[in-house]
């Protein structure tokens, strides 16, 4: 697996242990945190817009608040690789407990700092009705 399809799966597991309340340390929502870029940006299910400031919030008020959260990356696929960064879309289902499962078709561009450290810069994701 490459780097990029690595980053996606640990901060899978990484939001899901959060969200979930399996972890709820400050530590690791400052780890969850860290991956993503001062300039981050994202397009939510919705159609939000959220940058840095509105993620950090949302993830710092959401511990614990889907308990028995998992989730599944399904079909990873490069779509860019370059060498500041790279673009990976992906699918993500999510199974809660006692609810049925979504799935939602994502898009990340990562780019890659000054110091080598991979960093979530963009993410898209859009919702599908297809389990």
């Amino acid at each position: 697996m490459n780097r990029y399809f690595d980053e996606v799966m640990v901060a899978h597991v990484l939001i899901a242990d959060w969200l979930s309340g399996r972890q709820s340390s400050p530590q690791v929502c400052e780890m969850l945190l860290d991956r993503f870029s001062r300039n981050f940006s994202m397009i939510t299910t919705q159609g939000a817009v959220l940058d840095i400031a509105r993620l950090s919030s949302f993830f710092r008020a959401q511990c614990g608040a889907r308990q028995g959260l998992e989730i599944d990356i399904l079909d990873m696929q490069l779509v860019a690789d370059y060498k500041d960064g790279a673009v990976v879309t992906y699918q993500e289902r999510q199974h809660v407990t006692g609810q049925p499962s979504t799935l939602r078709f994502s898009t990340v561009v990562f780019e890659v700092d000054n110091e080598g450290r991979l960093l979530w810069r963009h993410l898209h994701e859009t919702a599908s009705d297809v389990i």
